[in-house]
């Protein structure tokens, strides 16, 4: 067991190298991300799934990601929710702080962060980690004070040592805690490093992968609608 979850945290570390690096946003995704939100329907609530590769569904069709599947299940249940796909390859957490602002100007009313991964990645500072997304979050309450909070969890590399992924890991409790937010343990949680999972690259999932991801969150995530 220990060294399956060795090899999910070294794929996710070795994973995110694969995305888009940089933390600029191009027009075309704005503008994909604005044709998305306006496509919405006006008389459902809408759920803003605002994260990285693993929101974009990277390498795969996004119509068979994570987001588009929790679609289908929110009208399985008859839910009047929209499902609005913000995953942006390559994002962190300060990329995330700076893009929020353009993503918030349509109302939201349940917000799903999954961010912090490619912070681990390039070793960045957990405190500021931690700070980046408390100000995330920050700026959708403000906008939003009755907006739903969701919090997707994630693990650091272990070559970063115990003191890191410890402190790395205990962002997501403390968020949680901070905001009364609903947490999603581990995101990737029977994922990673499962190579029938995954695509050809052997670390994002595929389409099998994201039907296992979207139950993950859909445990969370109904539990707030």
């Amino acid at each position: 067991m220990k060294a399956i979850k060795l090899l999910l945290i070294l794929a996710i570390s070795f994973g995110f190298s694969f995305c888009k690096q940089g933390n600029e946003v191009s027009e075309k995704t704005k503008t994909n991300e604005t044709v998305a939100i306006n496509k919405s329907n006006e008389s459902a609530k809408k759920i803003l799934f605002f994260g990285n590769s693993l929101t974009a569904a990277y390498g795969i069709d996004p119509k068979d990601g994570y987001v588009a599947l929790i679609q289908q299940k929110l009208q399985n249940e008859h839910l009047d929710y929209k499902a609005i796909n913000a995953g942006l390859s390559g994002e962190t957490s300060a990329g995330g702080l700076e893009r929020i602002d353009w993503l918030i100007k349509q109302p939201i009313d349940i917000f799903v962060l999954e961010l912090g991964g490619n912070d681990a990645l390039r070793g960045i500072d957990p405190k500021s980690s931690y700070q980046n997304l408390k100000g995330i979050i920050e700026k959708v309450k403000q906008k939003y004070p009755s907006v739903k909070i969701v919090i997707a969890g994630m693990q650091a590399p272990p070559n970063m040592g115990k003191t890191y992924t410890e402190a790395f890991k205990s962002n997501y409790n403390k968020l949680s805690k901070e905001f009364n937010a609903a947490l999603i343990p581990f995101l990737l949680e029977n994922i990673g490093g499962i190579k029938e999972l995954n695509i050809k690259d052997g670390i994002h999932p595929n389409e099998k992968g994201q039907i296992i991801m979207a139950d993950n969150v859909w445990k969370v995530l109904k539990t707030v609608l």
